[in-house]
């Protein structure tokens, strides 16, 4: 897969904030040293160090072996849903970037049926919020992104492996130390979804947001570069 150069893509608005944004990944590029990911996934694992200056992120992060591809296509293919466990994941991502890709996100994790089934069912608000966006078809050929609730990711490997359901791309990243670990084991048994996880117990909402800003930086690239 032929990787653009996605430095040259964005949303810095000044010379001195892309000088900066250029030269922080300079020096990740430089203290990272070599490493085991191909030059599609680099861009990603990269964004992902920049958002928290934690370089075990070179190592913990993992891709399935369509994952990148996979995303850039979702998001380039115009009005592709992205599903979140969390708000959080909603409010960092980049309104103009998704607007351009008239792409919409979509989160319930708040809402009132939502936590009803939860408190009927003793289960998760998380849980439930995945099963709503499963009935809304909302899932099907999505970009999931899931950085706080290890139940929303296990929930969501039950609904792919019962229940058919198949997302474009899951950014499987929980942070935590009741199943978090688990649940990112278990994404990374899919083969027929495309994923990206991180190991252990590290991960967050932040990490999720770096992670679909680098596939919408590529995306982008990817538009720009020559036929």
């Amino acid at each position: 897969m032929s990787v653009p150069q996605v430095n040259a893509v964005t949303e810095q608005l000044t010379r001195a904030g892309q000088a900066i944004e250029h030269d922080s990944f300079a020096i990740i590029d430089a203290e990272a040293g070599p490493h085991r990911y191909r030059a599609e996934q680099w861009p990603i694992v990269r964004r992902m160090i920049h958002a928290n200056a934690d370089f075990e992120f070179n190592g913990l992060t993992d891709f399935h072996p369509a994952a990148v591809a996979a995303g850039i296509a979702a998001i380039r293919r115009g009005g592709t849903p992205v599903v979140a466990d969390v708000e959080m994941i909603c409010s960092g991502l980049s309104a103009p970037r998704l607007a351009h890709f008239g792409m919409a996100t979509h989160q319930f994790i708040s809402d009132a049926d939502v936590i009803a089934a939860a408190q009927a069912e003793d289960s998760t608000r998380a849980v439930q919020a995945m099963r709503k966006a499963h009935r809304l078809g909302l899932l099907q050929g999505a970009i999931v992104g899931i950085g706080n609730a290890p139940t929303a990711l296990i929930e969501l490997v039950r609904l792919i492996r019962e229940e058919g359901v198949r997302p474009a791309l899951v950014i499987g990243m929980p942070v935590g130390f009741v199943s978090a670990a688990e649940s990112k084991a278990l994404m990374a048994e899919v083969a027929e979804v495309p994923w990206i996880v991180i190991r252990g117990r590290k991960g967050g909402s932040t990490l999720v947001v770096a992670a679909l800003h680098a596939l919408l930086a590529l995306a982008e690239a990817a538009e720009r570069a020559p036929a």
